[in-house]
């Protein structure tokens, strides 16, 4: 995480950055709570056109269905930096440095800006809210104090911590991975970090607990010993289920896929592969997943394919809702404005009864063009709005039952007969075989693609 400061002898810019050390000082001026307007003008970015958080869909209010959250390290550690460019979001109260006072700066702005947008939930990883110490102690005198500030803010404004998670990907001690390090050492800091994580969560009323695993994978299969490193992570996460029970944290264990990056490979690459992981190692009763569209894509596969494999499975937890540009080949973390894929993201949320105790993550960052603080507004205002829309265009389709009962009828061969011998398990071999004997060679049926694609499009 890139860092800026000021030149210098700025008096100006000290002086203003001490303006924002007061308990009343305003943080985005000039901005109020964003309303709900319906038919606002194309020009107006701070209002919602169709988010309207009481309005009852299928029987919850859309609140309650998208449960939207603020993620703090994009929207309040992001710089704009990139490898090719130094910072260009310059925030008025981030004097750049690593300090506690700065920390809580960046705190009680978030609280204002989650107040004024209307979301209920923010999330963060341990070092993005406070500054990592020289000790294991250090770090957590830090977070203990950070947190308190966060706890105080949280019951003022009833603004709830959706996920907390570790970052155990930034620090050099975890070049070669965390859990998944060759050296012991490394993976009992790693655990270290973790419990203190577990703490920090439970004192905020964290509702569930993310592992992302940037660095658990490899670059080289010269040097690894991918069996070891698959055991030893298995291992971890039985280490932190037994802690979680010992303390009595009631949130949800999330593992977020993603393919590479930074990892030449990553053991958790997609849905169906962390299903698998938690599948061997028996731990798919204790732990769900976090799916991030931007990742889904990476890994080759369509928006919304690890939303459903998740779901199908009943493993869907909860969802960072963000997207990328399918024409590039890294995490960009773009908002979610595209309301085809936002469609079927609602619609899965909507045929598995809901997403809680997760919920809608912006895991997004404005662009590094995107400068003014209005800029971090219209961005989660569009991507909620998108989503909105797509709930609205969800529930239409499960309400009209048409693209539903399209699909019900396409597997109504295992209602009956061999097919539901064949769904048990009852079916032989033999039993297939006879049946096939009887009834010879069974009839082509179209898919009919084109007919659902413009189904779907006639909602959207």
């Amino acid at each position: 995480m890139s860092s800026f400061a000021p030149a210098s002898g700025d008096a100006a810019a000290a002086k203003n950055f001490a303006a924002y050390d007061q308990q009343n000082a305003e943080f985005f001026a000039g901005i109020g709570n964003i309303p709900y307007k319906p038919d606002a003008g194309p020009d107006d970015g701070l209002v919602f056109r169709q988010y309207n958080s009481k309005e009852v869909v299928m029987g919850k209010t859309m609140e309650e269905w998208l449960r939207f959250s603020v993620c703090f390290w994009h929207t309040f550690r992001g710089t704009g930096a990139d490898p090719f460019g130094f910072p260009t979001l310059d925030r008025p109260w981030d004097d750049g440095s690593n300090s506690m006072a700065n920390a809580k700066r960046r705190l009680r702005a978030a609280f204002e800006f989650f107040s004024k947008l209307g979301v209920k939930y923010w999330t963060f990883h341990d070092r993005d809210i406070a500054p990592e110490g020289a000790t294991v102690e250090e770090s957590a005198k830090n977070l203990d104090e950070i947190t308190d500030l966060a706890l105080e803010l949280q019951n003022k404004t009833e603004v709830k911590l959706l996920w907390a998670t570790c970052n155990l990907f930034s620090s050099p001690r975890y070049m070669n991975g965390a859990a998944t390090n060759p050296d012991a050492h490394v993976v009992a800091f790693a655990a270290a970090q973790v419990k203190k994580g577990l703490d920090v969560a439970k004192k905020l009323g964290a509702e569930n607990f993310v592992f992302w695993g940037g660095r658990e994978g490899y670059h080289s299969l010269l040097n690894t010993n991918v069996r070891a490193e698959l055991d030893h992570l298995a291992a971890f996460f039985r280490m932190a289920i037994a802690y979680k029970k010992k303390i009595g944290f009631n949130g949800v264990f999330l593992i977020e896929p993603k393919p590479k990056e930074p990892s030449k490979h990553q053991y958790d690459y997609d849905a169906m592969t962390v299903i698998a992981f938690l599948k061997t190692y028996g731990l798919d009763g204790e732990v769900k997943l976090n799916i991030e569209p931007n990742h889904t894509t990476l890994a080759g596969h369509s928006y919304e394919h690890d939303i459903i494999m998740a779901s199908a499975y009943g493993l869907l937890g909860s969802i960072d809702a963000n997207t990328g540009s399918p024409d590039l080949g890294w995490d960009t973390d773009q908002f979610p404005m595209d309301v085809r894929n936002c469609t079927m993201v609602a619609k899965t949320i909507l045929e598995q009864g809901g997403i809680a105790p997760g919920g809608l993550n912006f895991d997004c960052k404005v662009r590094r063009e995107s400068t003014e603080l209005a800029d971090m507004f219209t961005a989660h205002i569009g991507g909620m709005d998108t989503l909105a829309r797509g709930l609205r265009c969800a529930a239409k389709i499960l309400e009209d039952n048409v693209l539903p009962r399209y699909v019900k009828e396409r597997y109504s061969s295992f209602n009956s007969g061999i097919g539901a011998k064949i769904a048990s398990g009852e079916a032989t071999l033999e039993d297939c075989e006879a049946y096939v004997k009887e009834q010879g060679e069974p009839q082509r049926a179209s898919g009919r693609q084109e007919l659902y694609e413009s189904i779907l499009n006639y909602y959207i």
